[in-house]
């Protein structure tokens, strides 16, 4: 387990957190502007949650973090450089503490519990009291020299509000939960309006309404279609507070140039993500200290290649060989294979073979049995899956991989043409036991190989199972791109 702290403008989580980032036990205080008070609550919070089976503690902190060095380099409302937070609280706790910056944490959350499932390249804004940011590409948190992905001082207004950072015109000065508390009052309305009354007067032609939102939600357009033609994501996110309260509005602010669209959406795990990506943050960073003492967790460039669980996905329809080439992979490798028909091959002995059907229904028992087991196995963990991925919808796999505490998989595409496979399932059906499909199956399995692809879900190697298969080569290519 770990301890996930996020620290907000409002409010100050903490929350102990399972190896697969479910929440265990949550506590919450008001935040403040005075460091020392904050310390003094968050290390309450600790000493409340702290547990034998705590590892680690991760917190996530507004403004400029160095990761690398645990070190905090200036903030917003709540301002940390002054307090030295990693080894004050590395002090009181006695066990590892790292930091990053909040954004960082919510975004990690995401990607391996919710709305980022799934994609290799992001941008995420943080709607609050202010606007964070983070960037991913390839799965990883874009840095820099240290504090890349400060999204909320993208200028959009060089002659605008004053910012903290000492410009004009951040897009956080303006399209913030605080810039719209001001655009508010200067409209003429009361402090108690709330943002779901200003959709709601909007629905019903209020123009003062709509002109808030407008002048709420252009800016955050604005920055948006910067970030994309500056990064090319797959997938844009607005988390914190009023992060789907801002999708909502953006529907007044359409794109503004046909270069600059990508997907939005509204992150899924609301205030609970900062805690998360911090817990999950923590963990990754105690496991690799353990593998390698030496290094400091606060040292870490990023978690997320450490952190989690990992599978080697190899994907490939019937008699295409991917069970050859997984057996050769965990022989090399030393990783577990998990493979379908081994799930489920028992089963059609102990319970007798079915028609097609009942084959179909096993299987995709057996498809949840296989991502049960990797779920039960310690963080880290890395396994080798033999199955044809595409026998069920993407999203099955997806909510598979989240529940199972899969942070990144790998691809090893296995193919051959119809005919090749055709001959090859018609010499195993004399091994194949009852239940499985015929020779019946065969035309359809040739028309199989001339649509089928491979996921892309993340790096991918293909395999020619025609030509003689070059290990070195196979696993080669996966210390490469485990390493990054």
């Amino acid at each position: 387990m770990a301890i996930g702290i996020d620290i907000g403008g409002t409010n100050l989580r903490a929350a102990r957190i399972s190896a697969s980032g479910e929440i265990l036990e949550r506590l919450s205080e008001k935040s403040a502007p005075d460091p020392e008070l904050v310390l003094g609550r968050i290390a309450d919070m600790v000493r409340r949650l702290d547990a034998p089976q705590v590892a680690a503690i991760g917190v996530g902190v507004p403004g400029r973090v160095d990761a690398r060095r645990g070190a905090v380099l200036s903030g917003g409302y709540v301002d940390l450089a002054s307090v030295a937070l990693a080894q004050q609280l590395e002090g009181l706790a006695g066990k590892p503490v790292i930091i990053d910056n909040d954004c960082n944490m919510a975004l990690i959350a995401e990607m391996a519990r919710g709305a980022a499932a799934g994609h290799e390249n992001i941008v995420m804004f943080t709607i609050g009291t202010g606007i964070g940011g983070a960037v991913v590409e390839n799965r990883r948190i874009v840095r820099g020299k240290a504090t890349a992905g400060q999204l909320g001082h993208i200028g959009v207004d060089l002659s605008g509000e004053p910012c903290i950072c000492g410009r004009r015109g951040c897009v956080e000065t303006i399209s913030s939960g605080t810039a719209l508390g001001r655009h508010i009052a200067r409209a003429g309305l009361g402090p108690d309006v709330s943002v779901d009354q200003l959709f709601a007067r909007d629905e019903g032609g209020d123009a003062v309404a709509r002109g808030i939102l407008e002048a709420w939600a252009g800016p955050l357009r604005a920055a948006i279609d910067t970030a994309v033609a500056m990064f090319a994501p797959d997938l844009v996110l607005l988390g914190g507070g009023l992060g789907h309260a801002a999708h909502k509005a953006l529907a007044r602010a359409p794109a503004l140039a046909a270069w600059y669209q990508c997907p939005v959406e509204p992150a899924r795990l609301g205030d609970d993500a900062g805690v998360i990506g911090a817990g999950l943050q923590a963990m990754a960073a105690a496991t690799a200290s353990q593998v390698s003492p030496q290094a400091s967790p606060v040292s870490l460039p990023s978690a997320l290649p450490d952190r989690g669980r990992r599978a080697v996905l190899v994907n490939g329809i019937p008699a295409s060989g991917k069970s050859t080439v997984s057996r050769g992979i965990t022989e090399r490798m030393g990783w577990p294979l998990l493979a379908l028909d081994t799930i489920k091959n028992p089963f059609l002995e102990v319970l007798g073979g079915g028609d097609r059907a009942f084959n179909r229904t096993l299987g995709r028992a057996s498809y949840q049995a296989i991502w049960s087991v990797v779920a039960e196995a310690p963080a880290g963990s890395i396994f080798v899956v033999d199955a044809w991925f595409g026998f069920q919808p993407r999203q099955v796999l997806e909510d598979h991989l989240r529940r199972a505490g899969v942070e990144e998989t790998f691809e090893i595409w296995c193919h051959a043409p119809g005919e090749v496979l055709a001959e090859r399932y018609r010499a195993r059906l004399d091994q194949r036991l009852p239940g499985h499909p015929g020779a019946a199956y065969i035309p359809e399995l040739i028309e199989l190989a001339k649509r089928a692809e491979p996921l892309r879900r993340g790096a991918v190697f293909e395999v020619d199972t025609t030509r003689a298969i070059d290990f070195e080569a196979i696993v080669g290519w996966l210390r490469e791109v485990m390493q990054g």
